[in-house]
């Protein structure tokens, strides 16, 4: 019987002593994971981190990009266009009811130096008090002449061509020279006119 006892207590100690080492293992195994899941937490919080810092490092170069893609046009138009030999030509409209522009062509001094083609929207911009810079140039100092051909719908929606001249003196600085499209009530016909800015 003593035997009996003796084994008895044996398989309680080892029940006991197993179930205290499968506890501890759980234990120990749930101290890995809760450790586990901070650490992968720490490198998450510290990838955000480092993704932040390198997203505001693109933004901040980004701006510097911009900042200097600005500079360098200015830079550019400067060392094109000096002030002193810089002419502009400006195209605007008035009321525009009995002319609807399709184009413009600019001549100076017999040359071609530009011919543009106007969309229904930049018309639009143009009656409602848009300027367009039509072209920029650089002259020497004496007389030139320039010739203005529009073209477009006129008056009972034929197509019309008309242009227009103007032999101006460019001088030391800058020449702005606006090419105006105005109405003529009392013939109804469209007037083209060009404009020296002061």
């Amino acid at each position: 019987m003593t035997r009996r006892i003796l084994i008895g207590c044996g398989i309680s100690l080892m029940l006991v002593f197993g179930l205290a080492t499968a506890q501890d293992v759980e234990s120990v195994s749930s101290d890995a994971s809760l450790a586990a899941s901070i650490a992968a937490g720490a490198e998450d919080e510290a990838s955000r981190d480092k993704f932040r810092s390198l997203d505001q490092d693109v933004q901040e170069l980004k701006k510097e990009v911009l900042d200097l893609n600005r500079d360098l046009f200015l830079l550019e138009e400067e060392l094109l266009f000096p002030a002193n030999s810089q002419v502009a030509f400006f195209i605007s409209m008035d009321v525009g009811e009995y002319f609807e522009l399709d184009s413009v062509n600019l001549k100076i001094d017999g040359k071609e130096v530009s011919n543009y083609l106007y969309t229904e929207r930049e018309v639009g911009a143009l009656i409602r008090g848009g300027v367009h810079r039509m072209h920029m140039a650089n002259l020497k100092t004496g007389d030139h002449e320039l010739i203005a051909i529009f073209t477009g719908k006129g008056p009972q929606a034929r197509d019309y061509r008309r242009g227009a001249t103007l032999t101006f003196s460019k001088g030391i600085g800058a020449k702005y020279l606006e090419l105006e499209i105005t109405d003529r009530v009392v013939k109804q016909q469209p007037e083209f006119v060009i404009k020296e800015w002061e």
